[in-house]
């Protein structure tokens, strides 16, 4: 069997592989065995060690249509992978002497409201590299406008949203949150102080140097890229639906690429080839908020451990795209998965390709622990709405013999470690729920992945009558959306029945019609879409709006206009 072994010297030149690692590469395949199939996209692996590709090959297809092999020279759309870049135009203008990451953004987008007024502190370009700001994150802003996430949408169209918004998440520096609005305005500021467009600096100053020429921000969704692979979804009885966006804005995602420029780029943090050793140094400088607490995030790349291992990394995740570009920078090896399906979790395979490899330097792998017998009376004791103090809310539910975690819109099988704690499986981040009593309250607590760790307690289900819920229906709008939304209710459940712009032109980003679920007084949830509306009553104890909030878009002001309600009701 031929192996297709890479051994690229990033200076140009070849090499041989050590037999060692070639012994190593069935054992790699396997991790990508189950895109080996007929007729499944896949992923490109890229494997590097000391500044050489040590294996890189392609698994699956480029294009379901065209039965086009995934190669390591296919183009992949890395999304959030891509924030490494922006950051780094961002620390070459400061070394130009263009700004300074101390700056308040609105010296280069004055047109953002001064929320320094509210909270009392700027919102600094550091605080938009390390997710600090407390900006609402524009993708979720998009999609609550109903802008459908297969529209076309441009700088200027996310701008305008973004500065719409009245209000922050948190105060800036106080909390760290995940929002692709941090990664756009500094795409924002790359324009204004570099003179051109975030695309173009990236590629003088970053791109060309390193010789990545099959790599590009894709600004025009019409531009065309030689070998670049099409991204799916899975569909019913094994196939696949097409997945790719039209969005046009960049910073926060948008780098097409392939593995063997990764490698390029990956041995900048070692060469500093493209900015200096002092550059590479700043690029991975964890963040820390307000009162001195040290994140696991520097600018566009997580600094964690694996295995008792050092590790940068980030992983993006657009459309049907996945990847995962991983670094552990003491054994100067690193490993870049790009895929083109949406189940695929690169990160999942990146950590797996690198325990082959480096299986004897790192700690032993935690002992799996049997599964636990749950009794029903086990089960139901645990079922039930769970609620956390952002008013995010899970389910517990038990189907056919086994416990289901109902969250963000999803479900998610639990497996049972012992009678309290579960880990979900086919969760996309690390999680754990454990389930515990402090007496008053029964408690459910998410740990793992920063992004989802909370503590849940248990809640009684309002069980509003139809007359109840006709109180909330009505036509509501959002000056910070530009929308409104209507509310209406339908064979005995309250439901969004349309959002339109103020115009009343009607929007389709929200699938129609979405019921609303009652989870406490006066709060309800969008199942499918993740999204908590907390209507607000006047002193007579009407209901005059609400307001609405996903995990990375807070406190959206909703309220009611009678006049349309009449209208509309004609």
């Amino acid at each position: 069997m031929l192996l297709v072994v890479l051994m690229l010297f990033l200076s140009g030149g070849t090499g041989t592989a050590h037999a060692a690692d070639q012994q190593l590469n069935p054992e790699v395949d396997k991790v990508f065995s189950d895109f080996q199939k007929p007729g499944s996209p896949g992923c490109a692996l890229g494997v590097f060690r000391n500044g050489h590709v040590i294996y890189a090959k392609g698994y699956g297809l480029a294009s379901v249509e065209l039965n086009a092999p995934i190669s390591p020279q296919t183009i992949f759309d890395i999304g959030s992978t891509s924030k490494q870049f922006t950051a780094a135009s961002i620390l070459l203008l400061e070394q130009q002497g263009k700004l300074s990451l101390s700056d308040d953004i609105r010296k280069y987008i004055p047109e953002l409201p001064d929320y320094s007024k509210e909270s009392g502190r700027a919102i600094t370009i550091l605080n938009l590299l390390n997710h600090t700001s407390g900006l609402r994150d524009y993708i979720a802003l998009l999609q609550l406008a109903g802008v459908n996430i297969d529209s076309v949408t441009t700088d200027e169209d996310a701008l305008a949203l973004v500065v719409r918004q009245k209000r922050l998440n948190f105060t800036p520096g106080s909390q760290w949150s995940y929002s692709n609005t941090n990664f756009f305005l500094l795409s924002v500021i790359v324009k204004r102080v570099g003179g051109v467009s975030l695309k173009e600096f990236a590629s003088q100053n970053i791109f060309q140097p390193l010789h990545m020429t099959h790599t590009t921000f894709r600004d025009d969704h019409t531009m065309l890229l030689p070998n670049r692979a099409l991204a799916y979804d899975p569909a019913g009885k094994g196939g696949y639906k097409l997945d790719v966006s039209y969005y046009e804005q960049l910073g926060d995602g948008a780098v097409h690429t392939s593995v063997e420029d990764l490698a390029k780029w990956d041995e900048n943090f070692y060469s500093g080839q493209v900015g200096g050793k002092v550059f590479v140094a700043e690029l991975q400088q964890p963040g820390k908020l307000n009162n001195g607490k040290i994140l696991d995030y520097a600018k566009g790349l997580f600094i964690q451990d694996h295995r008792g291992l050092h590790t940068v990394r980030h992983g993006g995740a657009w459309g049907g795209y996945r990847a995962e570009l991983l670094r552990f920078p003491d054994q100067h090896f690193s490993v870049a998965c790009l895929c083109n399906v949406a189940n695929a979790n690169p990160e999942q395979r990146a950590d797996r390709v690198a325990d082959i490899y480096l299986a004897g330097l790192m700690k032993p792998q935690a002992e799996s622990r049997s599964d636990a017998a749950l009794t029903a009376a086990q089960m139901t004791v645990l079922s039930g709405m769970y609620r956390n103090p952002d008013g995010d809310v899970a389910k517990i539910s038990a189907t056919n013999g086994k416990l289901e975690w109902q969250i963000f819109g999803s479900s998610f099988a639990l497996r049972p470690l012992s009678p309290t704690e579960f880990v979900p499986i086919g969760f996309p981040a690390d999680a754990k729920l454990t389930f515990k009593s402090n007496g008053a309250d029964e408690l459910m607590e998410v740990s793992g992945d920063p992004m989802v760790a909370a503590t849940y307690k248990r809640v009684t289900q309002f069980t509003p009558s139809v007359a109840e819920l006709g109180l909330y229906a009505g036509d509501y709008k959002s000056d910070e959306l530009g929308v409104v939304y209507r509310l209406r209710v339908v064979h005995g459940k309250l439901g969004l029945a349309g959002i339109s712009d103020k115009l009343g032109i009607p929007r389709t980003g929200v699938p129609l019609p979405s019921t609303l679920e009652p989870t406490i007084t006066d709060e309800f949830e969008i199942p499918d879409e993740g999204v908590m509306v907390h209507f607000v009553r006047d002193p007579q104890n009407s209901v005059s709006g609400f307001d609405l909030r996903t995990g990375r878009a807070h406190g959206i002001d909703f309220s009611r206009t009678t006049q349309m309600t009449a209208r509309s009701a004609q």
